[in-house]
């Protein structure tokens, strides 16, 4: 099974994420803001990323900027996890590197089958 970096600064959200892809089968990393993310994703090489776009620190928009701009991470897939559901977001999202978008609450089913899709074509 893939190993995901979840990058959230919720303990709420972070805990039941981590919790919901664990019980799934996937190995699950955790970063609680964007530097501690970048630093997670640059030593641990996850299969994906998803990211939460308000982030302490560093915001989510920035670090993906960073790790699509990183030779290293570049090929790891984000989805852009937000509470922000404007279509802007989601653009801005994508054009910050992102690979997809999500919105909060979490939709699981919906979540699993974006994780499925960005980790098959890998």
């Amino acid at each position: 099974m893939p190993t995901i970096l979840v990058v959230e600064d919720n303990e709420m959200n972070r805990d039941m994420l981590c919790r919901r892809l664990s019980r799934k089968g996937y190995s699950v990393l955790v970063a609680q803001d964007g530097v501690e993310g970048l630093l997670v994703a640059q030593t641990e090489s996850p299969d994906l990323i998803i990211m939460d776009l308000s982030l302490p620190r560093v915001d989510g928009w920035e670090v993906s900027r960073r790790l699509k701009a990183d030779a290293n991470t570049s090929a790891i897939p984000i989805i852009a996890l937000t509470a922000h559901a404007m279509s802007t977001d989601k653009e801005k999202a994508l054009a910050a590197g992102c690979d997809d978008f999500d919105t909060k609450p979490i939709d699981f089913a919906r979540l699993l089958q974006k994780i499925d899709d960005a980790c098959s074509g890998r």
